[in-house]
């Protein structure tokens, strides 16, 4: 409901047993006749003062001077005026006065809101939310802290202030400094609009900064070991148990297409017998929490029973004996070396392995292929498929097969 009444009158205030000199100049501002007084911040002779317009009289420089400034404070009090109203909040004198000395409940920091929500994340890990999503959301917020701090010199930015050219210039740090990638970039930049979107949807934001911000990422073409390639793993003995043991893993993750984090995660109970009496692995992605049920082929099998005695494995119920990622990925870079390999070889390539050279490279339809990695629709699965020019080859040559048999008949 809109005030009853509002006025704004400049006044000075004489101290007690006043004799001559400066007064501080106050401003009263009454809204349904409950009045709030706070300084001008300045100080004016009393004798060039109209009390009747709340101004300095006179045409002199400094006269002008003071005016000026009183005019931009009055104008001041109708912009918190303003807020208030879009905000749908009470407009009252203290409110007013709030804003305009800082104390304002409504003002809200970008960082401070990114902070808390991170904070309330942490409280739901393992039930809505994954380790490694409250990982990426708190290095996205220590690149928005650096962000403002490297282009605006704050400690944080109020919330109203985030626009368009914010964004923009976000996304120039992130690459231009931060030296990210193209997706990285938009990663970082999504998470970020998680919190801009709280922010519109409680109304502290007129509109959306992202609205006119494209947030594509560019298609990465997925890489695979060929299948020379991962024979030559396959048959490569190494005399460290450790990268034994890493190949072993990488191996298993190939012939099922578990990630890393879903593999450090498999536990002996999560192997069963599927409807056709087989082995399966029966469990659900960590990242989307999508099931996996996955049947096991015989080399995976005689995976799982290698290590189902292992000394870590028997006390935690885990299929394998799983090491950090980072130590893994080196790992697996001197096990590409020893192989000839040439690409950067990581633990999420084999995943993808499993998707092409294992899979579709085989026959296996697409539909299965895409169950098979948890993926939420067959779209997902279709960057696995666009590479596989083996596949086409094979395909076709059945192709041309048929019609070598039609014309022969």
């Amino acid at each position: 409901m809109l005030e009853k009444s509002f006025g704004l009158l400049f006044f000075m205030r004489k101290p007690k047993n006043y004799q001559a000199g400066m007064l501080p100049i106050y401003l009263k501002i009454t809204v349904d006749g409950q009045p709030k007084e706070l300084s001008a911040k300045r100080k004016w002779d009393p004798t060039k003062w109209s009390t009747a317009s709340g101004r300095a009289l006179g045409t002199k420089e400094e006269s002008k001077e003071l005016n000026y400034y009183l005019c931009a404070l009055e104008q001041k009090v109708y912009e918190a005026k303003k807020l208030l109203m879009e905000t749908n909040k009470p407009i009252t004198a203290i409110a007013i006065k709030n804003i305009l000395t800082g104390h304002d409940e409504s003002r809200k920091m970008i960082l401070e809101l990114f902070k808390r929500h991170n904070e309330q994340m942490k409280v739901l890990t393992g039930t809505d939310f994954a380790p490694g999503t409250i990982e990426r959301y708190n290095t996205s917020y220590e690149h928005t802290k650096e962000f403002i701090r490297w282009k605006y010199k704050a400690c944080d930015k109020e919330i109203k202030e985030l626009d368009y050219e914010f964004i923009e210039q976000y996304a120039f740090w992130l690459k231009a400094i931060r030296k990210c990638n193209h997706n990285t970039t938009m990663k970082y930049l999504g998470n970020f609009k998680k919190i801009v979107l709280i922010c519109v949807k409680n109304k502290w934001l007129p509109g959306d900064p992202f609205a006119n911000f494209k947030l594509t990422k560019k298609e990465v073409e997925r890489t695979a070991l060929t299948d020379i390639e991962l024979k030559r793993i396959i048959n490569k003995n190494f005399e460290s148990e450790r990268i034994t043991q890493v190949k072993d893993m990488f191996l298993f993750s190939c012939y099922t297409g578990l990630s890393y984090v879903d593999l450090q995660q498999l536990k002996k109970t999560d192997i069963g017998l599927g409807a056709d009496g087989a082995q399966w692995i029966f469990t659900k992605r960590q990242k989307t929490k999508i099931s996996t049920n996955v049947p096991l082929l015989k080399a995976a099998l005689n995976l799982l029973s290698k290590y189902s005695n292992h000394p870590k494995c028997s006390v935690s119920n885990l299929a394998f004996p799983v090491l950090t990622n980072q130590k893994m990925n080196a790992y697996l870079k001197e096990i590409a070396d020893c192989c000839g390999i040439k690409m950067n070889l990581t633990f999420h390539i084999a995943r993808h392995t499993f998707a092409t050279t294992v899979t579709l490279s085989n026959g296996v339809p697409i539909e299965s292929v895409s169950k098979m990695l948890g993926h939420s629709n067959l779209l997902q699965t279709q960057h696995y498929a666009k590479t596989l020019d083996l596949k086409i080859s094979h395909d076709m040559n059945q192709l041309k097969r048929k019609y070598d048999e039609m014309e022969n008949h």
